[in-house]
């Protein structure tokens, strides 16, 4: 009897391991059917996402030249001045398409001059005569707006020539100094 006792109790012993095998081989494959689950959710998120469209739209230079062809330069802006205050002050010259006042990238400001540009070239015209006029109880300046070239400057330095010599606390010296000779010189 205490063999067959024996016997038995392997026999219950590997039936309840068997069981529990079960169970547990249930539950890893529950889980890995939401792991995979979850990993798709996440591919999805994940996905490369196609380039940003550029907030600004990238023109030609002819186009940007024809734009400065109807475009205005306005100086001595006053700084509490907003775009509707110069496109009602220029309305009569024309229709106004866009006004642009640049700012201080670092304080936010403006910086007293502004470009305004118009849907044709009479208007343009009309906006040059206005020169010398009153905006805000200043009197601004108007020319017609000139386009930039690329690698041109108006002065005679050397790109980059300045930042280097200015970072590390270097003086730029453009006039030197020279002593006359003393006319009494024996």
């Amino acid at each position: 009897m205490s063999t067959g006792s024996v016997s038995s109790a392997p026999s219950s012993c590997s039936s309840i391991d068997d069981l529990e095998l079960q169970q547990r081989m249930a539950e890893i494959e529950d889980e890995q059917v939401k792991l995979k689950a979850l990993q798709s959710q996440l591919a999805v998120s994940y996905a490369p996402r196609p380039a940003p469209v550029p907030a600004f739209k990238t023109i030609s230079p002819e186009e940007q030249a024809e734009a400065d062809s109807r475009s205005i330069y306005v100086g001595n802006v006053d700084y509490t001045c907003s775009d509707s205050d110069l496109k009602t002050h220029f309305l009569a010259c024309g229709t106004v398409t866009r006004v642009t006042i640049p700012r201080d990238r670092f304080k936010s400001t403006p910086k007293g001059f502004a470009y305004v540009e118009f849907a044709d070239t009479g208007a343009r015209a009309k906006a040059v005569a206005m020169v010398d006029s009153l905006l805000k109880g200043r009197q601004i300046k108007v020319t017609e707006k000139r386009t930039n070239i690329r690698g041109i400057s108006t002065t005679n330095r050397f790109p980059g020539f300045n930042k280097v010599n200015r970072a590390h606390g270097g003086a730029i010296i453009k006039h030197a100094y020279v002593a006359a000779k003393s006319i009494y010189q024996r």
